[in-house]
Parts: structure tokens; sequence; C-alpha cells
């Protein structure tokens, strides 16, 4: 067994402030140079959109402490090099990440807090008004004590939308608030820097994008796709020692460790010309921890996903790999999500390739961590089981697949669905199909659904280094009129000349009583 280095100190993880960070020596994956691209730009304002746990919070409190001079905090990074002045800007910095906005009450304390903070700073007389006003002389009163102008760095700006999708009284109640509160970035534009808010959807109906011309929105830019999150570069050059660990911790190589971090956390894009991207949440805490585990699909459920799926009846294989335009991903009335926006958005599907000839993005499930937590967490939603109940099936199910046993298999899946109550059932085609669909997934095998063959589309493929099964479903006709379908539509034609073995298998569903009715196996010679 190889021997495990020294424990490394400088996993700074969930550490959202740049100051601690930097003074604790922890490891910091210098993203300076977009701090440069900001302050250079013609632009005053800009808007950054990324999923949860990807390090907007640390990016912007990395511009909070350039603009408030602590170069100290810069030594070895890239921005030292740079010509700049270095003097304390007045800075502002609205974190709406401290609290869950449950009702009405809940954003007024946090803005409370801060005012004061800030009206005592800056010599702010007592108020009249709403929050809104105060907002406008806070900002006119630090231009004026200080004789520059205003930054102003809105963390989350929509998490107390967002988490109101499903209130609809309180989600009209903050984006009144709210737009009330934004609307000075237009209204005291002569004494702003710089504005620049981050957040996970772009609400088109809220007042800051319909309000400001000048919003640079660098979500899909090409220019900052690597704002946030860890690019392949970044980790060989910030990360090589816990690599290290990680293999002498798993008894392996250090190639095969990289390649099980690419496989479980890479994969995230954010512009058509952008790097892959680490999930760094994910990446830290396994090279903290020593493991490969669920990290960041653990740390929220994605409850509105499910709901938005089953409300439009998606079919599921395609909602996971669908093309479309930018204009779909980025948000417009989430009060009626689309599914692929709100997948792309919260960080379940990304970008895989960009089309320029037709302006369009592929999009896909990033990795194998995300899609093993987004197909545990929808099957109990369209097979109404309990949780846990996937995990044994997991086991059983690679074991007969792998060994050559699809009767066994069959079997695990018939006790499957005959364990869910009666009145919670699969109760048509659609669902079937895809909870079919989510369970294949989720054993890890190579799985394909809606095979293109010349004579017709095969329902199911499962591939193993030593076998291939073909799968026909049929709901309300017999397993063996789709076994029959295969044969007499010759879908395993491709496969003929194959090493492994291949077997054919159709299977029925009785909508009657909601369960995998019958099956047969055919072994191909």
């Amino acid at each position: 067994m190889k021997a495990i280095p020294e424990r490394m100190s400088g996993y700074a993880i969930g550490q959202q402030d740049f100051s601690v960070l930097r003074e604790r020596g922890s490891i910091y994956v210098d993203k300076t140079e977009f701090v440069e691209k900001i302050v250079r730009s013609k632009n005053n304002y800009f808007f950054l959109a990324r999923p949860r746990r990807f390090g907007k919070s640390l990016f912007l409190s990395t511009l909070r402490y350039f603009f408030e001079g602590k170069r100290e905090l810069f030594k070895g990074l890239y921005i030292d090099t740079i010509e700049w002045d270095w003097e304390e800007y007045p800075v502002l910095h609205l974190d709406l990440n401290t609290d869950r906005y449950a009702d009405q009450g809940k954003l007024d304390p946090v803005l409370d807090y801060l005012f004061r903070r800030w009206e005592e700073k800056y010599n702010v007389q007592d108020v009249e008004g709403d929050y809104s006003q105060r907002f406008k002389a806070i900002i006119e009163a630090a231009h004026e004590n200080t004789g520059r102008k205003v930054v102003i760095l809105v963390d989350e700006y929509d998490k107390p939308l967002v988490g109101n999708l499903n209130r609809k009284d309180n989600f009209e109640h903050y984006r009144s608030a709210l737009g009330a509160l934004y609307s000075n970035f237009k209204s005291s534009a002569e004494h702003i820097e710089l504005v620049l808010l981050t957040g996970v959807s772009r609400f088109s109906k809220l007042s800051v994008f319909s309000d400001l011309n000048n919003l640079r929105d660098i979500t899909f830019d090409n220019e900052y796709a690597d704002i946030c999150g860890i690019t392949e570069k970044e980790l060989l050059e910030y990360f090589r020692e816990g690599i290290d660990r990680l293999a002498a911790k798993m008894e392996v190589e250090y190639e095969s460790a990289l390649k099980k971090l690419k496989k479980s956390y890479d994969g995230y894009r954010f512009a058509g010309e952008g790097s892959d991207i680490y999930n760094p949440w994910s990446l830290l805490n396994a090279l903290n921890s020593l493991r490969i585990s669920s990290f960041w699909t653990d740390t929220g459920y994605p409850i509105l996903i499910m709901e938005s799926l089953k409300r439009v009846h998606a079919d599921l294989e395609k909602t996971f790999n669908i093309r479309c335009r930018e204009s779909a991903l980025k948000g417009g009335d989430l009060l009626n999500p689309d599914p692929t926006s709100l997948l792309y958005q919260t960080g379940y599907i990304t970008i895989k390739n960009y089309n320029p000839r037709t302006d369009t993005y592929r999009l896909g499930i990033p990795n194998e961590e995300v899609k093993r937590g987004l197909y545990e967490f929808l099957i109990p939603y369209y097979a109404k089981v309990r949780r846990g109940t996937t995990d044994q099936l997991v086991v059983e199910m690679v074991e007969c697949f792998i060994e050559g046993d699809p009767e066994e298999a069959m079997h695990a899946l018939q006790a499957f669905f005959a364990g869910i109550d009666y009145k919670m059932r699969i109760d048509n085609e659609n669902n079937f199909h895809n909870a079919f669909y989510l369970l294949t997934h989720i054993i890890g095998l190579d799985t394909k659904t809606e095979v293109h063959t010349s004579n017709g589309s095969i329902d199911l493929t499962i591939d193993t280094d030593d076998f291939l099964y073909i799968i026909e479903l049929k709901y309300d006709h017999s397993a063996q009129e789709a076994l029959q379908q295969i044969e007499e539509k010759r879908y395993a034609r491709p496969w003929q000349n194959e090493d492994r073995e291949v077997f054919l298998i159709g299977a029925s569903f009785s909508s009657k009583t909601r369960c995998i009715e019958d099956w047969k196996i055919k072994r191909l010679i």
C-alpha cells in the first residue's frame, strides 16, 4: 500500500470570506484575473448566474476586499501585478443568502441589520420611508462622505424569490420589495461605480433587468465562463498533493484517482467556448475526506424540478438530453417554470456543446454524482416507492446484469414494482417508461433508450462487458408480443457479430395491477 502523505491544511470548505481564507493560508484558486476584467470593463452593471455552491459568494467577497484596498490579502495573486491605486471605495455588500425567507417578514431584519451599520458608517440621518428610500440615502451619503462612487455587491439577489416559487403571495411580496430596492441602481446611477448581482436565475419580470439598459449579463459569456468552479488546469495546479493522498487512500495510481474525480465531479460548462468545470463543493470535500461520494447532491433536494417534470409529463430521456437556444435557459416566469431552464439553472443539466451555425446548445447531465443523485431522487415520484428501496435494487440489478442472469434481474424489477403500495403505483404508460429508464440508469451500466434501427426504435438496451440486453416494453400487451416485435423487426441485427452474448427481453406492464406482469427472454444464438 502506498504511504499517505501528511494531511494538508487548507481546504476551506464552505468558507466564503476571502479575507478569512487568505489569512488562514487556505488554498485559494486564483480567480483575480476576472476581477481585472470587471474593473477594466466599460460596463458598470453586471449579472452572473451559477448553481448553488459554485463559488459565487467567494468571488463577490474577493471583489469586495479588492475595492476596499486590502492589497495585503492579494500578495502573490494575479491582481497584485496590475497597475491600480488600491484606494478604498465604499462597498455595500448585500448578502441575501442568510435566510430561507419562509414568510413575508424575513427580509426586513436582514436589511435593517445591514442598513443600520451603513447608516452609522456614512452618517446617514434618520430617513423616513421604506427600505428602498433608506438604501437610496445610504448610496448618496457613501459617495458624499468618501468622495468615491459606491460599489454594490448583491449575493444571491433572488434568494427570497427562489425560496417562494410555491408560495405565490410570498413570491409577489418579495418581487415587489426587491424590485423597489433594486430600482435604486438606475435612479442613483451618478453615485455608483459598480454593481454586480449574483443568483441562480434571471427573473425577467424583475425591474432590475427591465430598467437597466446597460446591465451586462455575463452568465453565458465566453470571457467569464470559468469565473466560478475549478478547471482541469486549476485542479492540476493547486491540488496535486490532494490527488496523491486520495490515490494512496484508494490504493490506486494517481491517474486512476484523477479519472475517478473527473467522472464524478467534472463536466459542467457555462458558455459555448468555456472549459469543462469541476463542482468545487464536491471536489474539495472529496479531497478533504479522501473518498468519492455524493457531496453536492446530498446538500439539497430538487423538489421544484420534480413538480415541474410531472406537471408537463416530461419524457425524461429527452429532457436530460436536449438542444435549445440561450433564451430557453435564462429563466423567465419561474412561477410556471420550464423543466429545461430549471434543471440548467440548478445545475442538474449543463452545456455539453454549442453549435454556432444554429446558435443552439446541447445539454446533458454533467457527471456521475449528479446522474445518480437526480435519478435516485426522481424515481420515488414516478414509482411511488419508499426511499432506500432503490439502493437494494441497485445491488441486485447490477449483479444480475453483469453476471448474465436476466431472469433474476426481471424478478428483482417485478419485486420492486410489486412492493409499491397499490394506491400509489404507476398509473400511465409514460410514467412506466420513465420509471424503467430511471431504474436502469441508477445501476450505473451503459443504458440507452429509444435506440433507432432501420426498422424502428428499441425501447431499451443495456450494455455490459460480457452481455448485451435488448428490451421491449409493452403496456397492457403481452410479453410475447414484445419479444415478437424484437424478432420480427430484427432489432438485434446491428449486434449479430458481437462477441458478447445477446439477450432479447419482452416485458409487459399491466394497468390493472400496475406492476410488471410477465416477461419473455430469448438468448440470441
